[in-house]
């Protein structure tokens, strides 16, 4: 098996949809920049809830959050059933690794870890 027959069997997406290239912004350009978009505001908004102090402003700003992490999610969907948006499906034994090293990792910066039961 080559490199590219692996590499698109680990591939995790949909048919493309075929839209025209031209030197416009097409409908995947915009659907793009409105994901970024919405993913710039929903991390700023949560940096902001981490620091409000008042909670009716931080009630305010929870429900745009999570407006804003819907339509976020949803430019995803659309994105993804598009065939515009794929994922790479990780090997096994690199998610064993990983989990073995942040679990590691957790574990000595845990600071009950001298902690009798």
């Amino acid at each position: 098996m080559n490199q590219n027959q692996k590499q698109s069997q680990n591939k995790v997406g949909n048919p493309e949809t075929q839209i025209p290239k031209t030197p416009q912004m097409n409908e995947r350009d915009f659907v793009n920049d409105m994901l970024a978009t919405e993913k710039y505001m929903t991390n700023s908004y949560s940096t902001a809830l981490h620091e409000f102090s008042n909670s009716h402003l931080y009630q305010e700003v929870l429900g745009i959050y999570n407006e804003t992490e819907k339509c976020q999610r949803d430019l995803y969907d659309l994105m993804f059933k598009n065939g515009w948006y794929n994922l790479e499906m990780a090997e096994q034994q690199k998610l064993q690794q990983s989990y073995k090293q942040f679990s590691d990792y957790a574990e000595q910066q845990s600071p009950y870890k001298n902690m009798k039961h």
